[in-house]
């Protein structure tokens, strides 16, 4: 069972959006707040990253080609040839007018060295983050290093040769090379911690006890779990899981199973035509009853309506 996909799956609104930007220096572009999570890429040349509001303490992080951004609230920041040039606010004039285009650019700056990036943000339900978004740092930076995130690096290598040379087909590369980026980026994150270092939901994911009591319960969110018989995956007495699991995942192992029962439970009200009774069942529910009540405390709205409004909107 795959958690990360699962996780990040739960949480998509929509498909990413983006834009190639390219800056002649000097050059400053203030990016507003999105709603999701933003990130970047540096596809040639060099740059600069400066945090604004809540993570305006954060220093400036220098950028060289291959670096990848993920900020994960989708926070307000600037991108500038140099920390001290002066940003112009962002806007969407200067998109590519060519309906064919694999996505828009926008070109700023004067006449000096050219820096070029993909900048986007994924579509992501903030109101309930899943929890391994949710302990992620406010900004990731993944530099370049030889012999390093092999995978991701070839992602960006293939993106930077797609957005160079667009040719038959890149309509449809670019946006999945885009999408399979998020689990790139968060793979490497994951994978980048040291195992005697590593805290929360990314140690959980390989943790011997935790680990194959969360596989369980997304592989089967309806079966009638409880902390004994998941702490019996787990090789651990009742109390002795419960402590760890809640220590590591952020929450006791009911709370997480009932958050992962609504959390599906959402998603096929967003994405299937299902029945009530059987969206119920599969989450874990013998009575529609049961359900529609649990689902109104999570979600503050009915089953029934909380499809009517997401299709609606």
């Amino acid at each position: 069972m795959d958690i990360l996909t699962e996780a990040l799956s739960s949480m998509r609104t929509g498909r990413p959006s983006s834009v190639r930007t390219n800056g002649l220096a000097p050059w400053g572009l203030r990016l507003s707040p999105v709603a999701g999570a933003g990130f970047h890429v540096v596809l040639y040349g060099t740059c600069w990253l400066v945090p604004e509001g809540d993570a305006a303490d954060v220093q400036p992080i220098a950028l060289s080609p291959g670096d990848v951004i993920f900020l994960r609230d989708g926070r307000g920041h600037v991108l500038a040839d140099h920390p001290a040039t002066p940003p112009q606010e962002e806007t969407r004039s200067g998109e590519a007018a060519c309906p064919d285009a694999p996505l828009g650019t926008v070109t700023i700056g004067a006449d000096g060295p050219r820096t070029s990036l993909l900048c986007g943000h994924y579509h992501l339900d903030q109101g309930r983050p899943h929890p391994l978004v949710r302990q992620l740092p406010e900004i990731i930076h993944l530099p370049t290093r030889h012999g390093r995130h092999s995978e991701l690096q070839a992602a960006v290598q293939l993106l930077g040769s797609e957005l160079e040379n667009p040719r038959i087909g890149s309509v449809g590369i670019i946006p999945a090379l885009i999408d399979s980026l998020l689990l790139y980026i968060l793979r490497a994150w994951i994978e980048d911690q040291p195992p005697a270092e590593a805290k929360g939901f990314a140690a959980a994911l390989s943790d011997s006890a935790v680990a194959p009591a969360l596989a369980a319960v997304h592989e089967d969110p309806a079966a009638p779990w409880t902390v004994e018989s998941l702490a019996g995956r787990a090789g651990l007495s009742r109390a002795a899981f419960a402590r760890r699991f809640t220590a590591l995942v952020g929450e006791p192992p009911m709370a997480y199973l009932t958050r992962w029962r609504m959390t599906t439970a959402a998603k096929l009200l967003r994405e299937s035509d299902a029945p009530l009774t059987t969206v119920a069942a599969r989450s874990g529910y013998g009575s529609e009853y049961a359900f529609a009540k649990a689902f109104k405390r999570e979600y503050g709205l009915a089953p029934g309506g909380y499809r009517r409004d997401f299709r609606a909107a």
